[in-house]
């Protein structure tokens, strides 16, 4: 079952358009995370499949019901479709347990709901705490249990992590993520974090400049990126400047076998794209002659792996990923490089950046 369908979606705002021609389709249980610059439309369409914006053109159905259309606007109120805000937004004179109760019915605040969505998302014995009583992970906590509370069709999540700090927002949001999976909730995470869009999501949606330009699992948009833009948006990405010969590309940095299609391009300029984690580094004395080497510049240390700057003898700068071990190349120091895996390739004349 699809919990959410949106078709060719338009928004205008004046005479800019915040949406042109938007197509999304979500299947029950799942969730999707709309990831994209500011202004690239991603909040609009939340807030138009929320009922908080109608829709210029196009059509939302939620649960195969059509909630916006050319002559249908059903009130956000009455879409069973639960927000989820950027900081909670909590009433401050009621309880956590009183904020997760104040969209049930008397049934629903007679069936224990509150207690059992509140124990979902790690706040259990937490019912009678003010929101001031709480951090700001535990409010966005009890923001979620309010949502997940009435069993809406569909949960908004419009950047619910942006105000935490690092460290608590990677904690939390594997946490609202397994809250929702337990609850067999259907959510829309609209995010401009690359990271959260491809740790959480069931599938991520990449929106540019009003319309989306990329729809597929995490795994396939950073693997196999449509273009150079979303290749650099969705992870670091190194373009490099390359020919194609007997169906491998050949750069600055070495060669390497195709991945998908460019394979006609024989012999024509290409532009590469390469991951870090395939950037392999090798200390030489005595470079080879044909070898790609290189000069290091410096380490950027992250805790879990660190990225080493290369320069190429053409001045080409490259980065290169890899797991701490302790044993890091001395900087000033020359080194092989080298490609692991297969790459990306667009004809040069067809890349837009």
């Amino acid at each position: 079952m699809t919990a959410l369908t949106v078709t060719a979606a338009r928004k205008s705002y004046g005479a800019v358009p915040a949406l042109a021609d938007v197509d999304l389709s979500v299947p029950a249980g799942e969730l999707a995370a709309v990831l994209g610059p500011s202004g690239c439309g991603k909040t609009t369409l939340l807030r138009c499949i929320a009922g908080l914006e109608r829709l210029d053109a196009g059509e939302i159905r939620v649960a195969g019901s059509l909630v916006a259309g050319a002559r249908t606007h059903v009130p956000a109120h009455r879409r069973r479709v639960a927000l989820v805000p950027q900081e909670g937004a909590l009433f401050p004179h009621l309880t956590a347990a009183g904020n997760v109760e104040y969209g049930l019915d008397r049934a629903g605040r007679r069936s224990g709901r509150a207690d059992e969505v509140l124990a979902l998302v790690g706040l259990d014995g937490y019912q009678r705490r003010m929101p001031h009583e709480l951090s700001g992970g535990q409010q966005q906590r009890v923001a979620l249990a309010r949502a997940l509370a009435p069993r809406p069709q569909l949960i908004l999540l419009d950047e619910p992590f942006s105000a935490l700090d690092a460290g608590l927002r990677a904690s939390l949001r594997q946490d609202v993520r397994a809250a929702l999976r337990a609850d067999g909730a259907t959510a829309v995470l609209v995010t401009h974090d690359q990271a959260e869009a491809l740790s959480l999501a069931d599938h991520v949606v990449v929106m540019r400049d009003g319309k989306v330009v990329q729809d597929g699992p995490p795994t396939g948009v950073y693997a196999a990126p449509v273009d150079p833009w979303v290749a650099r948006f969705v992870g670091d990405a190194i373009l490099l400047p390359g020919v194609v010969r007997d169906g491998r590309a050949h750069t600055a940095a070495g060669e390497a076998a195709l991945h998908g299609g460019t394979g006609d391009a024989a012999n024509r300029p290409v532009t590469v794209l390469l991951r870090p984690e395939q950037v392999r580094l090798t200390p030489v004395e005595a470079p080879a002659a044909g070898e790609a080497t290189a000069r290091v510049l410096r380490h950027n240390f992250h805790g879990h792996d660190s990225l080493t700057v290369v320069r190429l003898e053409d001045g080409t700068e490259l980065q290169s990923r890899r797991l701490n071990d302790g044993a890091m190349v001395g900087l000033g120091s020359a080194v092989r490089v080298s490609i692991h895996g297969p790459v990306l390739a667009w004809h040069a004349d067809e890349v837009s950046l």
